[in-house]
């Protein structure tokens, strides 16, 4: 059932990845990503107040009473925030089919923490995907160079780069703290903390300047940032949570999201270079899929 929702989860984040793109085009970021987390709040609201009233009409709590649990919840909002300002700068800046493959690696990063962290050791499947991942890379920043994006000195692309690190290092603390509370609850209270933290950014890195920077306007793709987000999150917290799974496939599924996303970027947005693009992913794909069975040898 993990693996299930764990393939839900990814074809949300494609529909995610392609509802930011658009809603970003010629748009202010950190007032988009504001109301992203005022819609995640709102989305979840009723589940934190039923809980805070002590009842449980929607089956589920999201309430629980210890200071360390929310200081717990409280972290992984900090590390998910920080991924998403350095993603959707990125991905404002860059292509769909570029900033797709590069968040596709993101397994990768996971097997190398899992290695250093917990002790783990790859076997000889998991270390071929590891290597093709890495050469995918390489020949999808040779083949970005034609469209005058190089790897070793766009900054968009390091946003991209850090992103993926971040949400690789908070992938590693999800299947952490999963073990210990209850999926709703950590959505729930993790998005009300992302919503209070970027009040606070935008109060004072963009509204005392936003007449001097891009300015925002509305766009209907927003709230469909938020749903998205919110199903795809949920889905994956829940599979998290189930006792037999696997963070390494699961994080690794949640990367084929990529192949909705490159979609997108070829027939919603007209991105160009797309053959050599195309070549890029189906390495990663095949990295991707020896990864997936090397995990599930461990």
């Amino acid at each position: 059932m993990w693996l299930v929702l764990a393939f839900t989860s990814a074809a949300l984040l494609g529909f995610y990845d392609a509802s930011k793109k658009t809603a970003l085009k010629d748009n202010a970021v950190l007032p988009v990503l504001l109301l992203n987390t005022v819609f995640c709040t709102l989305i979840f609201s009723p589940f934190i107040i039923d809980s805070l009233n002590g009842n449980r009409w929607f089956g589920a709590s999201v309430s629980i009473p210890t200071a360390k649990a929310h200081a717990l919840v409280f972290i992984k909002a900090v590390m998910v925030l920080t991924s998403w300002i350095f993603g959707y700068f990125g991905i404002k800046y860059l292509p769909l089919t570029i900033v797709g493959p590069i968040n596709a690696t993101r397994p990768v990063l996971v097997l190398v923490g899992a290695m250093l962290i917990f002790g783990e050791r790859l076997n000889w499947s998991q270390w071929t995907g590891v290597i093709l991942s890495v050469i995918s890379l390489f020949l999808l920043s040779i083949s970005s160079k034609k469209e005058k994006i190089d790897f070793t000195h766009n900054k968009w692309i390091a946003f991209v780069a850090m992103a993926a690190v971040t949400g690789a290092v908070c992938g590693l603390y999800d299947k952490y703290i999963m073990g210990h509370l209850n999926p709703m609850f950590v959505q729930g209270w993790y998005n009300f903390y992302q919503m209070l933290l970027m009040c606070l950014i935008c109060s004072v890195l963009w509204y005392p300047s936003r007449k001097k920077t891009t300015p925002f306007h509305w766009s209907w793709a927003i709230p469909l940032i938020s749903i998205f987000l919110s199903a795809a999150d949920f889905a994956y917290l829940s599979a998290l949570g189930m006792q037999d799974a696997m963070v390494s496939v699961i994080s690794l599924v949640r990367r084929s999201s990529v192949i909705i996303s490159f979609t997108c970027g070829v027939f919603l947005f007209r991105e160009h270079n797309l053959k050599a693009k195309a070549a890029d992913l189906l390495l990663i794909i095949i990295g991707m899929i020896f990864i997936y069975f090397g995990s599930r040898q461990v």
